[in-house]
């Protein structure tokens, strides 16, 4: 489910409503929650690119202010959201552009793992740099997706 990877992975003070530890929720939690829950699944791709590029934007600031444990915990964060990119893939449907795209986040998530280690911004700006390159892609691609039949978008989940 997608929730859990936006909120409860990448919101440290969301709980799952309902569950015995639940804190309180403020409106903005909650209006978050439903529009991810009730989302269509190409716009759960655009928010998790947008949430990518929050993130490794954090990121490399944490890292220009040597702040180690932040610059950590965003790219975390960023590399969760590439992770699951390449799992909702449908490189079957897909094709060659699926598995094209499995290929960059892979490398996508290389370079991350790699700037997380060495604590360098270099390799989270280039991933930074390619995430908004194909951001307005998804956003072209989505507009156009808007009027064909569900479940034609590649990577919008399976």
């Amino acid at each position: 489910m997608l929730a859990p990877l936006l909120f409860g992975t990448f919101g440290s003070l969301w709980k799952p409503i309902g569950s015995a530890d639940t804190q309180p929720v403020n409106a903005y939690q909650m209006y978050r929650q439903t529009q991810t829950q009730t989302a269509a699944p190409g716009e759960l791709v655009l928010m998790l690119y947008r949430g990518a590029l929050r993130f490794v934007g954090a990121a490399i600031e944490a890292i220009e202010a040597r702040n180690i444990s932040e610059a950590h915990n965003k790219l975390l964060k960023t590399q969760d959201i590439i992770s699951y990119l390449i799992e909702t893939l449908d490189v079957e449907r897909g094709g060659e552009v699926a598995k094209n795209l499995e290929s960059l986040y892979g490398y996508m998530l290389r370079r991350l793992i790699e700037a997380n280690v060495k604590k360098d911004g270099v390799p989270a700006r280039e991933v930074q740099g390619l995430l908004r390159e194909l951001l307005p892609a998804w956003e072209a691609a989505v507009r156009q997706m808007s009027t064909a039949p569900a479940g034609t978008l590649v990577g919008a989940g399976r």
